[in-house]
């Protein structure tokens, strides 16, 4: 959908270098990923040349370069997805010349997709918001940072005042580092609200939700790199060749030297589909039945691991009864999928193990989001392939540090490392903070808002617009703070919009102004903040696999632009809390020092194990990333032998036990100490009478061997081993007891004991600390205990709503929340087409930064919309013509067809990178001087409808309703 642009587009000398020599007029000649390489000098190892406002490589230092300044190389982290790809950026008298891709990086061995090749536009882009500015009239005013951070304190502490702490609300980043979104998290508990969250609601919380519900932890459980073990693949709502392309080598690795079949399923023919042994092309929004057909294959032929179900899963038999319902005959009514290629699949996954599953957004984001993601788990267990090199559950987290933004807890549901919001847990962080627990107290409306759930960033909006009444805190909400946040990503803009305009206040703080600054009609209080690039600040940053990286500061903040830490350290300024949120770490002018963020972190995030990693051995194992095995990912010798790659979580005790992490979870053929364990005891240790914890099973080397709970105090005693505990464990252990008698000190756990004896002595007898248990098929706590097929809100299928309804309307997350009542609805005949979105391999998120950067704005310049050739002619709609399409909450947009049989009949998809187009207006004079976007487009969720998981609130984007028109 390249097309040559012709009106409506900012032009400037950098842009128009970039975009020389294309035809004039019609179509522009296409650009495919080699040709982008090519130019921008990567194709045969050269240096991304982005350099200036011109075109060129970068050419090795001469003598006259030397004379001017000596070039430094600066090892970074790519700021797109999840893979964590090493970035080599070069740098002359503070201004970044050069990158090239990191050779040494066991992650991306020396390649880059398009967005990565071309970071550094990112970091020195033209088009960023450049210093802070505010909306005067309908005008962008500039403003200096001492006026802005006064007058937007002033405007929030009155509305403080007035209505509540709980009236602002904090949205954070997956851009954030770790130590960012930390303190992140710690500023909202100090502001005194739970209503806090980033893009990890609406991208994986049901993978969280689903995942750490059925075995302990809600993280991929291998990695990127252990696919390489892997005998089957099967991706099922994942598009990794677009949205995660080095992770393919590593997939196409597996196929091709292990001879392993590779199985998609989607209900888009993708580039992923493209590599695959078996395409299977299912209904959006029936993964559970997909799944539970499968399973009733095995389960019917015998092809289950009844060893491992016998030691290490409970429920089972439960699920059995569902599955039974699961005929082939049902399955292809309700998916789609013939019964032969059901069985072909089964039989391919049990005749190769171990095996991979691997899923994305595709399976999240749906109102049964949680159902879906406990079918891929239990398909899993019953084949035995969790806790192996080449097994598990791969999940490809979206954005570079979602997987940390999410164990540090900028959650409405959680404190960092997932310990919820009970008073126990606000008590174990008040004493890593070393704050008065009742200082806390008070500053929340009350102690039940404190221990309560906030309002989802899905759901802020409705927290703006729903009557008073129906929300559960004092007052609606009246400021929003954007942080790293783009709202196009989001479903329902219509009712957006609405709420931006109901604001009493709107901030935004970003390196690029984002939609948020256009897609409202507001004349006056908005304000935009620029916050730096992460390569103009430095730390660490979690990897989809769950390993740390350490990133240096590339380059000195750019235009007037701040770090992420910097400007929450201007606002606790403001708020009157510096002293208290910074009494441990140290402040160098306004920039808390991030390595003494780290050290803060390692003191309390004992629950996930994110203890170890201390910056000096992160930064070790960055210097050194040749000495780490490509595989197994555990260094061959040097300064970091015996350390996995990046040290993944948990790396239990201190940093001075030197844990090396753990790169398979669940993985009983190791000693605890070398990353082994079982499925955590999260759950008890029995229900109805049945046993919770493991049988026959435990991990390498382990005194226990059996199934155990969780360690506390008194389970040492009792086991003798008390006496290994050093006088100053012992010390602190009553400390957090506040009693040195024996009761209460027995109560303490390995979770809120600082000073990590519990976790060190269960270790060196073997022992996880977090006990050793069978993983749960049933999550009796959820509205589905055991995971049910729901039809979709928004429906095409009428014929399956009496079977397979959805359910109640609930109450939830401080609000209501509706099902059945918009179910009941037929919009089916009005809008006949499913429509689902996804993501491209040129743009990332809401593709503010992409889309400004003209590197890859040169490959991808259209919105579009994929329509079956079929559905296509029915409407006499033509390839690259114009259309309205138009979703049932009647959100519509405008933009051009691609006929193509990628999607099915009946089936549509749009990208979801695209804003800054509005129902058919441009609104590109909206965005303050020279920080327009590059390329424009209608964002798809103008035309997404309601839809809500029933556990975690994530929005339902892949299973909605349309009706697409000529335009």
């Amino acid at each position: 959908m390249l097309r040559k642009r012709t009106d409506g587009t900012a032009q400037n000398g950098r842009a128009a270098s970039i975009l020389a020599g294309r035809p004039a007029g019609g179509r522009a000649e296409g650009m495919d990923r080699r040709t982008f390489l090519g130019r921008s000098g990567l194709a045969v190892g050269g240096l991304a040349a982005i350099a200036g406002a011109g075109v060129g490589t970068v050419r090795k230092a001469t003598a006259e370069t030397a004379a001017s300044g000596a070039i430094k190389t600066v090892k970074s982290v790519c700021t797109h997805c999840s893979v964590g790809c090493t970035v080599m950026a070069e740098v002359q008298n503070g201004v970044w010349i050069g990158q090239e891709p990191g050779w040494d990086s066991p992650f991306n061995l020396g390649a880059h997709c398009a967005k990565g090749a071309s970071v550094r536009e990112h970091a020195h882009g033209e088009r960023r918001l450049k210093y802070p500015m505010k909306l005067v009239g309908g005008k962008w005013e500039r403003m200096s940072w001492n006026d802005a951070i006064n007058e937007i304190g002033d405007g929030m502490l009155k509305i403080r005042e007035e209505s509540g702490p709980d009236s602002v609300y904090w949205l954070g980043s997956a851009k954030h580092s770790n130590e960012q979104a930390y303190l992140f998290r710690k500023f909202a508990a100090y502001w005194g609200t739970n209503n806090v969250d980033h893009q990890a609601r609406i991208c994986h919380s049901t993978t969280v939700a689903g995942v750490a519900n059925t075995w302990g932890y809600g993280a991929m459980t291998n990695s990127y790199n252990d696919i390489h073990n892997s005998k089957a693949i099967i991706i099922i709502g994942g598009n990794p060749a677009e949205a995660h392309p080095v992770s393919l080598q590593h997939v196409l690795k597996a196929k091709e030297q292990n001879n392993a079949p590779l199985i998609v399923c989607d209900p888009r023919f993708t580039r992923t589909a493209a590599h695959a042994t078996e395409y299977v092309r299912m209904r959006p929004g029936s993964d559970v039945a997909l799944i539970w057909g499968l399973l009733w294959h095995v389960l019917e032929n015998g092809w289950e691991d009844k060893e491992y179900i016998n030691q290490r899963v409970w429920g089972l038999d439960q699920v059995r009864e569902e599955v039974k319902k699961w005929t082939p005959d049902e399955v292809e009514r309700v998916t789609g999928v013939p019964e032969e290629q059901m069985h072909r699949v089964a039989r391919t996954l049990a005749e190769n193990r171990p095996g991979t599953l691997i899923w994305c957004m595709g399976g999240t984001q749906h109102t049964t989001g949680n159902n879906n993601t406990r079918a891929y788990c239990i398909l899993q267990l019953a084949l035995g392939n969790m806790g192996k090199p080449g097994g598990g559950t791969n999940i490809f987290r979206g954005h570079d540090n979602v997987q940390g933004a999410t164990d540090l807890g900028v959650l409405a549901d959680t404190l960092p490392g997932y310990y919820g919001l009970t008073e126990g847990s606000w008590k174990h962080w008040a004493r890593v903070w070393e704050e008065d627990y009742a200082y806390f107290a008070s500053r929340f409306a009350s102690k039940d808002i404190m221990e309560a759930k906030g309002i989802t960033v899905s759901r802020w909006f409705d927290g703006v617009l729903e009557p008073a009444e129906n929300i559960d805190q004092p007052a609606n909400l009246r400021c929003m703070v954007f942080w790293g946040h783009a709202p196009n990503s989001q479903t329902r803009l219509p009712e957006m919009k609405q709420a931006m305009e109901k604001l009493d206040m709107l901030v935004v703080v970003d390196p690029y102004p984002t939609i948020s600054a256009i897609m409202h009609d507001r004349t006056d209080n908005v304000w935009l903040l620029p916050a730096c690039s992460q390569f103009e600040s430095y730390g660490s940053v979690t990897a989809s696999n769950r390993s740390l990286q350490w990133r240096e500061r590339v380059v000195e903040p750019l235009f007037e632009s701040r770090p992420d830490h910097v400007i929450l350290k201007l606002f606790s300024d403001k708020f009157g809390f510096s002293d208290r949120i910074f009494r441990n770490i140290e402040v160098n002018g306004d920039e808390p020092l991030i390595e003494d963020l780290t050290r803060e972190f390692n003191r309390g995030m004992w629950t996930v194990g994110y203890t170890a990693q201390s910056p000096e051995r992160l930064r070790a194992h960055m210097e050194n990333q040749a000495t780490f095995d490509r595989t197994t990912l555990r260094a061959n010798g040097g300064p970091c032998d015996g350390d996995y790659y990046g040290l993944p979580w948990p790396a239990w005790g201190t940093p001075e036990m030197n844990h090396p992490g753990s790169p398979v979870l669940y993985n009983t053929d190791l000693h605890v100490k070398d990353g082994g364990m079982g499925f955590r005891a999260r759950f008890g240790v029995e229900r109805d009478g049945e046993n919770l914890l493991a049988e026959g099973s435990w991990p390498k080397g382990s005194e226990i061997e059996d199934g155990y709970p969780e360690f506390t105090m008194a389970m040492l005693t009792q086991l003798g081993w008390d006496k290994d505990l050093t006088a100053d464990e012992r010390a602190s252990i009553e400390a957090v007891a506040g009693s040195s008698e024996a009761d209460a000190v027995g109560k303490v756990n390995w979770k809120t004991d600082l000073s990590g004896g519990i976790q060190r002595v269960a270790i060196e007898h073997g022992c996880a600390p977090y006990g050793n248990a069978k993983a749960r098929c049933v999550v009796w706590n959820f509205p589905d205990p055991v995971p049910v097929h729901r039809e979709p809100l928004y429906t095409s299928r009428r014929d399956l709503v009496a079977d397979y309804p959805t359910y109640e309307d609930r109450r939830d997350w401080r609000m209501p929340t509706l099902y059945a009542s918009i179910q009941k609805q037929d919009f089916s005949e009005t809008y006949p087409i499913i429509l689902t979105s996804g993501r491209l391999v040129e743009y990332e998120g809401g593709g503010d930064e992409t889309r400004s950067n003209p590197w890859l704005a040169e490959l991808q310049q259209q919105m579009f919309i994929e329509i079956n050739p079929r559905d296509a002619n029915d409407r006499s709609i033509k390839d690259g013509e114009y259309v309205w399409v138009e979703g049932p909450d009647k959100g519509r947009i405008r933009v051009a067809a691609m006929i193509t049989e990628r999607v099915g009949r009946g089936v549509a998809f749009m990208p979801f990178h695209f804003g800054g187009i509005w129902q058919g207006e441009d609104r590109r004079y909206k965005y303050p001087e020279g920080a327009d976007p590059i390329v424009l487009g209608e964002s798809s969720n103008t035309a997404q409808t309601y839809g809500y998981d029933s556990v975690t609130q994530m929005q339902e984007t892949k299973a909605t309703l349309c009706q697409i028109m000529k335009a």
